[in-house]
């Protein structure tokens, strides 16, 4: 971390003058825990509703809404520099509550595509507000314990993930077998009825999200939220970094992007594809609608056991290590065993994914200074891992089937051992040298 950063952090490091800020952070983390998580539901929902013929269909879903994180990345980067954190993270919220408000029609014409465009409005306000709240949460404190108070967001996002997953499941899965068996029997206007009832689902739920964002939206743009700038550097932070006028001259930044992709498409194969494998298998959808919450339960643990052992008995690299190792061993299991047992290793995958983000993104943003809103850019377009390796996937599965289409991550999880081991310290060595 940069001088500046750590003299900004100081003050702030105690307690009762941070305590508020980060509350308002978890909040934020919750409402987009909330949006993001409700992709696993929606996939297999919309995949009936629409009557897509593919899974490579269906998981355009997260393609849509991850890809905008890549096109609106950078983008949000510049906003925040105009406006800095508090108004780009309010921004984000509103451009978000018009995402949900897309929502609407596209139930009402039933339009896949309408839906995509939604998706991506929403993933687009999330860029902006993770561009932002993602680095508040780090530099709010110690960096040695940046996992920690990640960690701590990260409980928010996971439980959010879980309620929305419990209440979309009910609303648009609950009766989902019966319903996909009646549309084999009715006439083509019942079919079109039944359809139309099916999508008119998401209306009001979608309604009240847009709402509760904007009011969100407002909330934080008048709350005591403070400003940290970290566009000034200190005398001793530019002679420890004379050479540096770019920020991909920092090559732990450069890995930790890559890192981050690999992390976040594991993690969204794991979240959201588990249900759709679950019915692969010839679980009934009115069961496999819960296995994202098993995924997102394991990932609850893992934040627990973070916040609980990180710095105080395991460094941030450590946890990783473990994260990684742990990802390749259950990504086996759950290719060599069958039926539920397979299905239970692949949410055991949201433990070995608890820790990744809380300690990736602090490690690879540590010492940037003046380029950190920057770098943080390049961090969140890597959540195009989203977007382009659960398409991977499913393709996969086409050549191979559901369960081997799993041993994609084996490599993902391999590169972020290399980070976690020397990829983290990468440039870093050499300006301590020098």
């Amino acid at each position: 971390m940069s001088a500046t950063l750590q003299a900004k952090a100081a003050p702030v490091s105690e307690k009762k003058n941070y305590a508020g800020p980060l509350i308002i952070i978890g909040v934020l983390f919750f409402i987009y825990g909330f949006v993001t998580w409700v992709n696993g539901t929606l996939i297999p929902y919309l995949k009936i509703t629409c009557q897509l013929k593919s899974d490579v269909q269906s998981y355009l879903v997260a393609t849509a809404f991850f890809i905008a994180y890549t096109i609106m990345a950078l983008p949000s980067s510049l906003i925040l520099k105009k406006v800095g954190y508090k108004k780009g993270m309010a921004l984000g919220l509103f451009i978000m509550a018009v995402g949900a408000v897309v929502f609407i029609p596209a139930a009402q014409a039933r339009s896949f595509p309408m839906f995509l465009v939604g998706l991506f409005i929403i993933g687009t306000g999330l860029a902006l507000l993770q561009t932002a709240s993602n680095p508040y949460a780090s530099i709010l404190g110690p960096h040695e314990s940046a996992a920690t108070r990640i960690s701590i967001m990260g409980i928010c996002n996971k439980v959010a993930g879980i309620i929305a997953g419990l209440i979309f499941g009910y609303i648009a899965l609950s009766d989902a077998d019966a319903l996909e068996q009646k549309l084999l029997t009715i006439s083509e206007q019942e079919k079109n009825a039944l359809l139309d009832e099916l999508s008119g689902r998401v209306i009001v739920p979608y309604i009240i999200i847009s709402v509760v964002l904007v009011l969100t939206s407002i909330a934080v743009l008048k709350s005591g939220l403070p400003d940290i700038d970290d566009g000034k550097e200190d005398e001793n932070a530019e002679s420890a970094l004379p050479q540096k006028t770019n920020v991909l001259q920092f090559p732990h930044l450069v890995l930790g992007v890559l890192a981050l992709f690999f992390y976040v498409g594991v993690e969204v194969m794991a979240g959201d594809t588990i249900i759709s494998y679950g019915k692969s298998l010839g679980i009934p959808l009115s069961t496999a609608r819960y296995f994202t919450q098993g995924t997102l339960a394991c990932m609850l643990i893992g934040y627990i056991a973070g916040i609980a052992t990180i710095p105080k008995y395991i460094s941030q690299e450590a946890a990783l290590k473990f994260c990684a190792i742990s990802g390749v061993i259950f990504t086996i299991l759950a290719v060599v065993t069958t039926g539920y047992a397979s299905v239970v290793f692949i949410a055991l995958l949201g433990l070995s994914n608890s820790l990744m983000w809380p300690a990736i993104f602090p490690l690879a943003i540590n010492g940037l200074g003046k380029f950190t809103k920057t770098g943080s850019a390049l961090l969140i377009m890597a959540i195009c891992g989203g977007a382009l390796l659960p398409l991977a996937y499913a393709k996969l599965s086409e050549v191979w089937n559901t369960q081997q289409a799993y041993l994609l991550m084996v490599p993902c999880y391999l590169f972020i051992l290399y980070f976690a081991i020397s990829g983290h310290k990468a440039g870093l060595r050499q300006q301590q040298v020098s």
